[in-house]
């Protein structure tokens, strides 16, 4: 994947076909982070702490909802990828940006957590059954669409270079 240009708010960006394939399959995968992950607190006493974690989990699964059409109109939209020779162009706004680093935070994490949430630096403890280790290459994968993608948001990724 490649950044095209940068014009003001919109961000255009270039796939070759297996990229985009493994981008639509990992937006496929939202939202992969259970909603009982999602805790008001780890240990602190609440008030009303059952009420206040249904009416947080009511939110989630509203917000969740919500993304999932907006991946919906993106993946049918016609005219958002623009087939070329070698490769496809699609134009995304900046909050189209904000909401798919969402989308794919919430992969990543979610991967990461069905493969048991290892610490990747004590290579020892990671699981290294088929299972695991699909959920830390789909946790990767995502994790590299985000880096692309918050690097043509920050600025550290130029247009027509493929190195921050």
């Amino acid at each position: 994947m490649k950044l095209i240009r940068k014009d003001g708010d919109e961000f255009e960006f270039e796939f070759a076909p297996v990229e985009k394939g493994l981008f639509f399959h990992l937006l496929g995968l939202y939202p992969a982070v259970p909603v009982s992950y999602h805790k008001l607190s780890k240990g602190w006493r609440i008030p009303q702490e059952a009420e206040n974690q249904e009416l947080l989990n009511e939110a989630i699964k509203a917000q969740r909802a919500e993304r999932q059409q907006e991946i919906i109109a993106l993946v049918k939209d016609p005219g958002r990828f623009t087939a070329g020779p070698e490769a496809s162009r699609a134009v995304f706004k900046g909050g189209e940006l904000e909401w798919l680093l969402q989308v794919l935070n919430d992969v990543r994490v979610g991967n990461w957590i069905a493969a048991g949430s290892p610490d990747l630096q004590e290579e020892r403890k990671l699981r290294r059954d088929k299972k695991s280790l699909q959920h830390l290459m789909l946790m990767e994968l995502a994790g590299g669409f985000e880096m692309l993608f918050l690097g043509a948001v920050s600025g550290t990724l130029q247009p027509g270079t493929d190195e921050f």
